[in-house]
């Protein structure tokens, strides 16, 4: 087991510059008539129509080397489906603590707020995250990073202080976990791993989607690691 109080610092979060914003301006005026919406061409008029969807990935067979990469395949896949909704839900509070700062405009008010977040969350996650064993709190060191954009490290010293920050992280360090880790599929073939764990949860709903932060194409990411030397693996 390991230490786990840093972890309840990624999960009050302080704003980051992480905001969201939605367009206002509809997409169809209700004064338009049908003839707005086709397109002509030589006389003749053809129906525009445009439909947002999603990616679709095919997956391959998973195919293994031998038993010992398979059995580390679904040991990884164990441990990531595991702490994920920790750093989903890590991305949903950094989005909800920073819209509500936005709304209070003093210091100490602010400060009253984050740390009511703070009791809130340690109060319904703490016992959860004690059972973390020191693999998966790296994995989610990992994948706040990829929800984030941040490292763990650097939440916590936005958080708290840079004092705090290097404490948690020498903490983090006798358990064998970095808080200053990042998420790299396109380096690492264990975070590439972790990103083809989580497509595959996804396309099969067995976890919520929440979109990467970090700029990356899983597509190309496979094609990359299926075509890699098998040294570049370990």
């Amino acid at each position: 087991m390991w230490h786990t109080s840093f972890l309840i610092v990624f999960l009050t979060l302080h704003g980051l510059g992480f905001s969201q914003e939605m367009g206002t301006d509809s997409l169809v005026n209700p004064k338009d008539s049908i003839e707005d919406y086709y397109v002509r061409f030589e006389g003749d008029s053809i129906l525009y129509s445009s439909i947002a969807l999603d990616e679709v990935y095919i997956f391959g067979k998973l195919e293994f080397a031998d038993r010992n990469e398979k059995l580390r395949y679904y040991i990884l896949r164990r441990k990531t489906l595991k702490v994920y909704p920790y750093a989903k839900l890590a991305a949903e509070r950094l989005v909800e603590l920073n819209d509500s700062l936005q709304h209070i405009k003093k210091r100490r008010h602010q400060k009253r707020y984050t740390k009511k977040v703070q009791k809130f969350i340690e109060e319904e996650f703490s016992a959860e995250l004690k059972k973390l064993t020191r693999t998966e709190g790296q994995i989610l060191v990992k994948l706040i990073y990829r929800q984030t954009g941040t490292t763990a490290f650097d939440l916590v010293k936005e958080l708290r202080s840079g004092w705090r920050a290097f404490w948690y992280n020498t903490t983090a360090s006798m358990f064998s976990i970095s808080l200053k880790e990042e998420f790299r599929p396109e380096q690492v073939h264990e975070d590439y791993l972790i990103e083809d764990i989580l497509q595959r949860a996804f396309a099969s709903n067995r976890l919520d989607r929440q979109k990467s932060v970090l700029d990356y194409d899983y597509a190309q990411l496979s094609n990359k690691w299926k075509n890699a030397p098998a040294s570049s693996k370990n």
